[in-house]
C-alpha cells in the first residue's frame, strides 16, 4: 500500500511540471516547432479534436498534447518525434487522433500537423546579425 501511495505522489509531482520542463534533449529550434504545432491545434476555431471517439475542444487538445510531450521525455527530440509519438494516435487504444472541422470534414491529426510543420519549415528564417 505504501508503494502505491509513493507512486501516486511521484506521478502527481511529475504531471504538475510546467511545459518548459521538457526534456533538455530538445534543441531550441525543435522546441519552437513543437510549440508552433501545439499552437496550431490550440487556435483552431470551431474545430474538435477527436481522441478515442470523444471530442475535445482545441484548448483541451493542446493541453493533452503538452502532457504527452512531458510524459514522452527523452523519446522526443524533434518535431517529427512529437508528431509520431505524441500527436498521431492514442497510446491507450492506438486509434488515430482526428480533427473535425465545423463543416464536418475530418482529417487525421498526423496529416494536419505534418502539413503545418511543412509550412513552418518553408518560411525563410531571418539571420540574426
Amino acid at each position: 500500500m505504501r508503494l502505491a501511495s509513493t507512486a501516486c505522489v511521484l506521478a502527481l509531482l511529475f504531471f504538475s511540471l510546467p511545459a518548459s520542463a521538457r526534456a533538455a534533449d530538445i534543441e531550441a529550434a525543435e522546441a519552437q516547432k513543437i510549440d508552433y504545432l501545439i499552437a496550431s491545434i490550440e487556435t483552431l476555431k470551431d474545430a474538435q479534436f477527436v481522441r478515442n471517439d470523444t471530442s475535445y475542444n482545441a484548448k483541451a487538445a493542446a493541453d493533452h498534447l503538452r502532457l504527452k510531450l512531458r510524459v514522452a521525455g527523452s523519446h522526443v527530440t524533434s518535431a517529427e518525434d512529437f508528431i509520431r509519438y505524441c500527436a498521431s494516435a492514442s497510446s491507450v487504444s492506438g486509434k488515430p487522433y482526428l480533427i473535425r472541422f465545423a463543416d464536418g470534414r475530418e482529417v487525421a491529426a498526423e496529416m494536419f500537423l505534418r502539413q503545418k510543420l511543412k509550412e513552418y519549415e518553408s518560411v525563410p528564417k531571418r539571420s540574426t546579425p
